[in-house]
């Protein structure tokens, strides 16, 4: 792997491990709750009338407010560092296709 390939995967991969609270919180999912009139809170609206009154547990909803209110776990860390790692290397390979 070159170093300039090697570099756009870590740029994604740290990119997006620090964006995806600023991204959380810019939807609605914040450490005080689910923000009102936000897409969150939509969302949320919309999974309480198809779960008959109430967000299931473990739904997406619920985990995206525990990452919003809590942070990011290791895991979900892992996974947003290698999904933007992922994306790091397919801007690398297209760009050189241009």
């Amino acid at each position: 792997m070159k170093i300039t390939t090697a570099a756009a995967v870590v740029t994604g991969a740290v990119g997006t491990v620090a964006l995806a609270p600023v991204a959380l919180g810019a939807v609605g999912f914040t450490s005080a709750g689910i923000a009102a009139g936000s897409i969150a809170a939509k969302m949320m609206s919309a999974a309480a009338i198809a779960n008959g009154g109430g967000v299931a547990a473990g739904s997406v909803v619920a985990v995206l407010q525990s990452a919003g209110a809590a942070g990011l776990s290791g895991a979900a860390t892992a996974g947003v560092a290698g999904v933007g790692g992922a994306v790091g290397w397919l801007a690398r390979v297209f760009s050189r296709k241009l």
